[in-house]
């Protein structure tokens, strides 16, 4: 199951440090993995523009092809879409082990992190802070997110008029639906299977069909062990939100609401909106809320729970399907699907990002920062990483709001 790591290329940049130019192998994956779960500020579309950035640009660590396989399996089948590229990365060098390394120190970070702030926001019955933080870091998160969309688009549909038409229309369809339609990547990826692919398949030449919703029986049995009923409802209710949540980890909101808070009523308005913030302005997955809204439910059982079955569902849909998509990978009407739903995901992830800055735009203030913010990670010669911008934005909202 293993694959061979990529040879270096001779002209790398001059500035690298040992450890860029190491081999790829496991440990160094999860070395990777858990400095990114603990500094990898912006979300998911942030996360998978570092992954690209670190793994395959500086690192080449991962061709762009198998980066492109990693982001098709992430934006196709259910599950927070930067959880999901990492796990499928991990599955390429060790199979479903590689996946279970990688995931377990990319989660364990904002876990901890998201649980002490938690506890201290249920002891004294919220923290109004945590809305001023918000205020100053959504829109320097907007503005990561906004680098990484471009980056990745550039990358994935390079001069092809057909991938960035698809590219231009899912963008647009996600920013006028307010969410991401993984459907129309679907149709996208069969769109690309044919026109990348060779054309209209034959009777003899089918391309193999991964139906999303086939795997669902995979988990869907799953059945919880818990401290009674209600932790055993609260186990069920966050699997189903990463066994049915399709696209980036911002797709799961509408969802959590639903339940947390209209259907269970375990969280009030207020608190949900908190969890909100706190998955978006922590480092790692976005869907680390989790973690959040199950402390404020059952303390630390009820968080450990909500974030083992939010992510389960991820492990699953990154495992069954790995061998049939690994072995018909150098099929044409294979990487005809990748390429088309690839671009399609390109789109939507910056389709979201024009939906994020709606929300966390709110006056002329919000703009000074996301600008301060652009400036300050595009300069060239004193150009600043991510969580120091994110740690003065933070102060800047404290100060500000």
């Amino acid at each position: 199951m293993s694959e061979a790591a990529p040879a270096l290329g001779d002209a790398r940049r001059s500035g690298e440090t040992a450890q860029d130019t190491e081999p790829r192998t496991l440990r160094g994956l999860i070395r990777y993995f858990a400095k990114l779960g603990s500094s990898g500020f912006g979300g998911p579309i942030a996360l998978v523009g570092y992954m690209h950035r670190d793994l395959v640009e500086e690192r080449s660590w991962y061709s762009e092809e198998q980066y492109q396989q990693a982001l098709a399996v992430g934006q196709t089948f259910p599950g927070p879409l930067a959880a999901q590229t990492g796990m499928w990365l991990g599955y390429l060098e060790a199979g479903a082990r590689g996946a279970a390394a990688v995931i377990f120190p990319f989660v364990l970070p904002p876990f901890l992190m998201v649980t002490a702030i938690a506890i201290v926001y249920a002891k004294y019955q919220g923290l109004s802070v945590v809305h001023s933080i918000f205020a100053g870091v959504g829109p320097a998160v907007l503005a990561i997110i906004a680098i990484a969309a471009v980056k990745l688009a550039r990358k994935t549909n390079k001069q092809d008029k057909v991938a960035w038409a698809i590219a231009v229309i899912l963008c647009a369809v996600t920013a006028l639906a307010g969410a991401e339609v993984i459907w129309l990547v679907v149709i996208s990826g069969l769109f690309g299977a044919i026109w990348w692919g060779g054309g209209l398949p034959s009777s003899r030449g089918n391309a193999p069909s991964f139906a999303p919703a086939a795997l669902l029986g995979a988990v869907k049995g799953f059945a919880l062990a818990g401290s009674g009923a209600a932790l055993a409802s609260l186990g069920l209710f966050f699997l189903q939100a990463g066994a049915f949540t399709f696209g980036s980890g911002l797709a799961i909101v509408p969802y959590l609401h639903s339940g947390l808070v209209e259907n269970h009523h375990w969280l009030t308005n207020g608190q949900f909106v908190d969890a909100v913030a706190m998955g978006l302005i922590s480092p790692g997955p976005v869907v680390i809320m989790a973690t959040f809204a199950g402390y404020l439910v059952d303390g630390f059982t009820g968080a450990t729970v909500a974030t083992v079955a939010v992510f389960l569902p991820v492990f699953f849909f990154v495992v069954v399907p790995g061998r049939l998509v690994r072995r018909y990978e150098k099929n044409r009407r294979v990487k005809g699907f990748i390429q088309g739903a690839t671009s399609a995901a390109t789109g939507a992830i910056a389709g979201a990002a024009i939906v994020i800055a709606g929300q966390v735009i709110t006056g002329p203030l919000s703009v000074a920062i996301a600008l301060v913010a652009l400036v300050l990670l595009l300069q060239r010669r004193r150009k600043l990483s991510e969580p120091p911008v994110v740690a003065l934005a933070a102060l800047a909202g404290l100060i500000l709001f």
